[in-house]
C-alpha cells in the first residue's frame, strides 16, 4: 500500500441542512492495533434522511459534538490485518455498518464487528442494513402475515424496493408508491399487483376504490400528508409502521391543526408502530444471512440506482439527490 493519507467527510458543525454542516479533510493512514483491520472502502451507502438529521442535531438517541464522522455501512477490502485477527487475512471482502465508517476511505475497526462476504459489491452493501431493517420492520414490528393487503411508500427507494420482495415472498398482495412512471414500471417488475404514481394519481381515492376493505399492513417511509392518508386507509386491525418520514427531513417539521388520529384507530382496533434498528439489535444477524441466502438463490434482487456518484465530494450531491426523490433503489458513493 502506497497511500500515506486518505480523505473523510466530517461534520463539524451542526447546521440546518447537510451541505453547511460537513467539511472533507485529509488525515494519515492509520495502524491497526492487534486486534483490528484496515479497510479500504470500496462503496458506501448514501441514507439522505439520516445524515440530515444528524447534521441538524435531531437523532434523539445520539448526542454528538462537531467534530464528527459521518456515514454508516461500507464495503471494501482487508489491506491490512493486527497480529490478533485470525479469521481475517489480506485481499478479503468485508461490510461494516458502524456510524462513522462510510464517508471515509479507509477504516481501522475491530476485527470482529466485520462481516466477511463472497465480493465488494454495492448489492450486497444494500442487504446489510438496509434489507435487515426492511426484513425487521416487516415481521418483528409489523407482524406480517400472508395473504393480506400490503402497502410500501417510497417503494423504488433502498429500503422500499425490498420490502416490496419480501412482502410478497411472504405471500402477500402489495401495494406501492412512487413518483414517477419509471419507478412505477421497476415495482411492477419486482412484484406489486398496484404501483401508485402520487404526482399522477390521487392516493387516498385509488386505494378507497381499489381497496375497500383497507390496508393490513402499511410501511411508511413518507410522512406528512402520505402518512394522513396511510393512516384513514388502514384495515381492521391493520398495522402501520413508521421507518422513516423523508418528506420532512429537509426542511422544519410541519405543524398539524386537525383531530387526534386516535378516532382513526380505536374503532378499527388498528395501530401506528414506530420502527428504529438499534432498538431491534438482536434480529440483525439472521435477518442478514437469510437476505444474503435470498440473494444469492437469485429470489432476491438488489436494485442500485444508476447514477454515478465518485469519491468523498460527491457525497452531498448524493444526498440532494435523495432528498429530491430522484434515485430508483439504493444510492451508492464509489471510491
Amino acid at each position: 500500500m502506497t497511500a500515506k493519507t486518505y480523505k473523510k467527510l466530517i461534520v463539524n458543525k451542526l447546521a440546518a441542512n447537510f451541505q453547511s454542516a460537513i467539511e472533507v479533510i485529509e488525515i494519515p493512514i492509520p495502524e491497526p492495533l492487534p486486534n483490528e483491520i484496515l479497510i479500504c472502502n470500496k462503496f458506501a451507502g448514501v441514507n439522505a434522511g439520516f445524515d440530515t438529521l444528524v447534521c441538524r442535531g435531531d437523532i434523539s438517541y445520539i448526542q454528538l459534538t462537531p467534530p464528527f464522522d459521518l456515514g454508516v455501512e461500507a464495503v471494501g477490502e482487508v489491506v491490512a490485518v493486527g497480529s490478533d485477527v485470525k479469521h481475517l487475512q489480506i485481499g478479503d471482502s468485508v461490510v461494516t455498518i458502524q456510524r462513522g465508517g462510510g464517508y471515509r476511505e479507509y477504516q481501522c475497526v475491530d476485527a470482529n464487528i466485520a462481516f466477511k462476504v463472497p465480493e465488494a459489491t454495492p448489492e450486497v452493501l444494500t442487504l446489510m442494513p438496509t434489507g435487515v431493517s426492511a426484513l425487521v420492520a416487516l415481521e418483528q414490528v409489523g407482524e406480517m402475515k400472508s395473504n393480506e393487503v400490503v402497502l410500501v411508500t417510497a417503494a423504488a427507494g433502498g429500503t422500499g424496493h425490498i420490502a416490496v420482495q419480501l412482502a410478497k415472498l411472504a405471500g402477500n398482495r402489495v401495494i406501492g408508491t412512487c413518483s414517477s412512471e419509471a419507478k412505477a414500471q421497476l415495482l411492477k417488475e419486482l412484484g406489486c399487483e398496484r404501483a401508485i404514481n402520487y404526482r399522477s394519481e390521487d392516493l387516498n381515492q385509488v386505494l378507497k376504490k381499489e381497496y375497500p376493505n383497507g390496508v393490513n399492513l402499511i410501511f411508511d417511509c413518507v410522512g406528512k400528508s402520505i402518512f394522513d392518508v396511510c393512516v384513514e386507509n388502514l384495515a381492521v386491525r391493520g398495522r402501520l409502521v413508521v421507518i422513516g418520514f423523508i418528506s420532512e427531513y429537509g426542511n422544519k417539521f410541519e405543524e398539524v391543526t386537525q383531530p387526534r388520529i386516535y378516532h382513526q384507530l380505536f374503532w378499527k382496533a388498528a395501530s401506528v408502530r414506530g420502527f428504529l434498528m438499534p432498538h431491534y439489535q438482536e434480529y440483525a444477524t439472521e435477518a442478514r444471512e437469510r437476505l444474503l441466502n435470498l440473494f444469492y438463490e437469485k429470489k432476491l434482487k438488489v436494485v442500485v440506482d444508476p447514477t454515478e456518484f465518485k469519491g468523498i465530494e460527491s457525497i452531498p450531491n448524493a444526498v440532494e439527490y435523495m432528498l429530491n426523490s430522484q434515485n430508483c433503489g439504493k444510492v451508492v458513493v464509489r471510491y
